[in-house]
């Protein structure tokens, strides 16, 4: 595949422009593409089938919209590699939450900004152009607020703005320690708040921190064995006061000791009695929902939420395996996460899906479609438009109107060289050869990773390994 190299790169905040050889537009690969953007970093116009015009940098390889990560843990990023030794004959996910708990207790500010903004920096470079965060570490050590309440939040924003990601900020709110309203666990303690504290912190950091293209609020209740009925209530309707189009993240039915506990204290399984008892609709992301009837896969397709998926954290954690094939057929909406960071990709996560599908069904191919027998194609299209519903913001790929988030690819990599164009995708998702196929990632119009680097890497990295340093001492 030749294409031809940019020599320059493309305005930085402010209006833009770049002529691609190859771009998925419309979920189709289109030729001589002129891609077009304001000065807010909004895609206000593309025109397909044009000459190169005079003066405009052409892409270095096929144009793809941008992925959407709709869920994240950053701190855990500094965890990955440490929790991959038996230490009881049932491990599993709960002895590994007692392992995060203690290194979630160690984090000052500094080692929260410094996790935050290296993986942000991984993601870009990874082809995740935003990220939604679950944050849950609001406290200090010994459970007691900072002054400034948004301490550590302050610091995952800052991470966005230095790197260039695209923000979708989640504080979540952490009462007990399971079903029964449980008492925390001495561990838990910098994680509890309760529904007004939660809302003023995002009224606090939204007047901070106004939202704007590349940055977005919601709010995340952590799941229904952490939170009251009560306080669900108070938190969707406080936020609905604040922003009525805000999005709810939620973790539902990780667990099938979860479902158990669901049924045991509520009196029916969780994911039942979230749509029983929540106007669930096309705000909410529930995340993970591993463990579904065969009701529920079709009622939550029905409601227009998204199921926040992600297949490696899940398959690290032994959760179980999502029916993605039954959902799918329900039309069911959908997106990806790398939630603990044990991979930072989203075709890892893409393949991951797929895989599993197959493992579990004893089929090749089982997610393509009758209309799209690519089936790197279908997933990526999908967790496209669900990460865009989940984030809250307008990123769901190369059309006006839309943020103007790509990455570039180098289609000289082997696993896109000489292969067709409706092959490329299949060969980035399906194959893992030596480096990265990205060569350029672009977040509102403003070029964030270029021939594979970000400005801020070196720095970023060095921070990093002084933050783990100090963590692991």
């Amino acid at each position: 595949m030749n294409v031809p190299v940019s020599t320059a790169t493309h305005s930085s905040g402010s209006s833009g422009s770049l002529f691609a050889r190859d771009a998925w537009v419309g979920d189709t690969w289109q030729r001589d593409v002129l891609l077009q953007w304001n000065a807010d970093g909004m895609l206000s116009a593309i025109e397909i089938g044009l000459p190169a015009p005079a003066g405009v940098p052409v892409a270095g390889g096929p144009v793809l919209p941008g992925m959407p990560n709709l869920h994240s843990h950053a701190f855990q990023r500094a965890m990955s590699g440490l929790t991959e030794v038996r230490g009881a004959p049932a491990d599993s996910f709960w002895s590994w939450r007692t392992l995060m708990y203690r290194f979630a207790n160690r984090l000052k500010p500094e080692h929260i900004a410094a996790i935050t903004r290296h993986l942000y920096i991984e993601m870009l470079k990874a082809g995740y152009t935003s990220v939604c965060e679950f944050h849950y570490v609001h406290h200090q050590t010994d459970g007691k607020p900072y002054a400034n309440q948004a301490e550590h939040a302050l610091h995952i924003i800052s991470a966005a703005q230095h790197t260039g990601i695209g923000l979708t900020l989640l504080p979540v709110l952490y009462e007990y320690s399971g079903f029964g309203a449980r008492p925390a666990v001495p561990e838990q303690r910098r994680f509890i708040s309760s529904a007004d504290w939660i809302l003023k912190l995002i009224d606090n950091v939204s007047t901070a921190h106004p939202p704007g293209a590349t940055l977005r609020y919601g709010v995340a209740p952590h799941s229904l064995r952490a939170v009251s009925p009560e306080s669900l209530d108070a938190v969707r309707s406080g936020l609905h006061a604040l922003d009525p189009r805000a999005p709810i993240h939620i973790h539902i039915a990780e667990q099938a000791k979860e479902v158990e506990d669901s049924r045991a204290t509520l009196g029916s399984r969780p994911v039942r009695w979230l749509l029983d008892h929540q106007p669930v609709d096309s705000r909410w992301c529930l995340v993970h929902a591993t463990h579904m009837s065969d009701e529920e896969y079709r009622d939550v397709a029905a409601s227009g939420a998204v199921v926040g998926l992600c297949p490696t954290t899940e398959a690290n954690l032994g959760d179980g395996l999502f029916d993605a094939a039954r959902y799918f057929a329900a039309d069911g909406r959908w997106g990806i996460g790398s939630d603990s960071h044990v991979s930072i990709s989203p075709v890892a996560e893409l393949r991951w899906l797929e895989y599993g599908q197959r493992l579990l069904h004893r089929s090749r191919n089982v997610l393509a479609a009758p209309g799209t027998p690519q089936v790197a194609d279908r997933l990526y299209a999908a967790a496209l438009a669900g990460g865009a519903r989940a984030s809250a913001r307008p990123v769901a790929g190369l059309a006006v109107g839309q943020q103007a988030d790509f990455i570039t690819l180098d289609g000289d990599h082997p696993d896109l060289a000489e292969r067709p164009a409706e092959s490329w995708l299949a060969g980035w998702v399906f194959s893992e050869h030596g480096a990265s196929a990205i060569r350029d990632v672009t977040v509102a119009g403003r070029l964030r990773v270029h021939a594979g680097h970000h400005a801020d890497e070196t720095a970023a990295l060095a921070d990093y390994r002084r933050a783990l340093a100090e963590l692991l001492a």
